[in-house]
């Protein structure tokens, strides 16, 4: 009989495990890595990942946010403060820059978005820095296109996807080779799903936005979702404002992103209502999601996050 004290993973310690891994892995194998970083739950986890793989050094990569101008206060006060507790370098891409450029034009009209313009400002971003790899924080659970990506998902020289010439990755073996002006999108948190986002949140006492907990804010009705009233989102015939008690599941630009009814104040009030729903966060509050049904993965495919 073997005294050998048995040794299990958890899920979180199996899927933290896997996730070092991929960070080192793409650390070690590509020049320039880039780590995109939106203000969201799930870019805070891939910060406190970096840090298990990296620390007591410095990150072997800067971290990028594409700024569309339109974003929640709350989330570019979290950003600028967690940037500088961690130290790191922060580079900000700005669609307002490209917009002034001439790069690209900004919609018009009532339900005008600067959402799909992000596009634009990341390629040229990637392009002018040489970026070779760009970590995302995008789980296959949050939306049928990003199912089909892989953990190395490669781009080709336009910074396009080909959903259909994607490369094997059995037994977690990652194809890190590229092409000149090619680059990879790599996804460390591929295999969660947003309760584990939530319940490692919990485990390492990670702070986020406070747009994550429920508050009172001034929400208007919008083709099943409730927009917050602000200076980018203009009211339509028919919408009146009111006031109720929301919290967010995304974080994005204003115009697009939808708040839930929620009266969840705390991490396990959220898991509470997470384990309990039965649409994804994408599904339930995002707008650029909803232009049709393959509006996802037509962004990716020009290069979209």
């Amino acid at each position: 009989m073997s005294l050998a004290p048995a040794y299990e993973l958890s899920n979180l310690d199996a899927l933290e495990a896997e996730a070092v891994f991929i960070f080192r892995e793409v650390a070690a194998e590509l020049e320039r890595p880039v780590l995109l970083f939106s203000g969201g739950k799930d870019s805070i986890v891939l910060l406190r990942l970096a840090e298990k793989a990296f620390r007591p050094g410095r990150f072997p990569f800067p971290v990028m946010h594409v700024d569309t101008g339109h974003n929640f206060a709350e989330v570019l006060e979290f950003r600028d403060r967690r940037m500088a507790e961690l130290g790191e370098r922060l580079l900000v891409a700005s669609v307002q820059d490209s917009i002034d450029q001439g790069r690209v034009a900004e919609e018009e009209g009532p339900r005008a978005s600067r959402n799909r313009a992000q596009t634009v400002t990341l390629l040229d971003a990637i392009a002018e820095a040489g970026f070779d790899a760009c970590f995302g924080g995008a789980r296959r659970d949050e939306e049928k296109s990003r199912a089909k990506e892989r953990v190395f998902s490669v781009r080709d020289e336009f910074g396009q996807w080909d959903p259909k010439n994607q490369r094997p990755e059995l037994w977690s073996l990652y194809n890190s080779r590229i092409r000149q002006g090619e680059h990879i999108r790599v996804f460390p948190l591929s295999n969660w799903t947003e309760l584990d986002v939530w319940q490692y949140i919990e485990r390492e006492q990670l702070e986020v936005p406070p747009i994550y907990y429920a508050h009172r804010r001034t929400v208007f009705p919008r083709d099943g979702m409730l927009l917050a009233v602000g200076p980018y989102v203009k009211l339509g015939p028919g919408e009146e404002p009111f006031e109720a008690m929301v919290r967010y599941r995304t974080v994005g630009d204003m115009t697009c992103t939808g708040a839930v009814e929620s009266t969840a104040a705390t991490v396990p009030d959220i898991l509470a209502e997470v384990a309990a729903t039965r649409l994804t966060e994408r599904g339930a509050t995002r707008a650029d999601d909803r232009v049709s049904e393959a509006a996802m993965e037509d962004r990716k495919r020009e290069g979209y996050f």
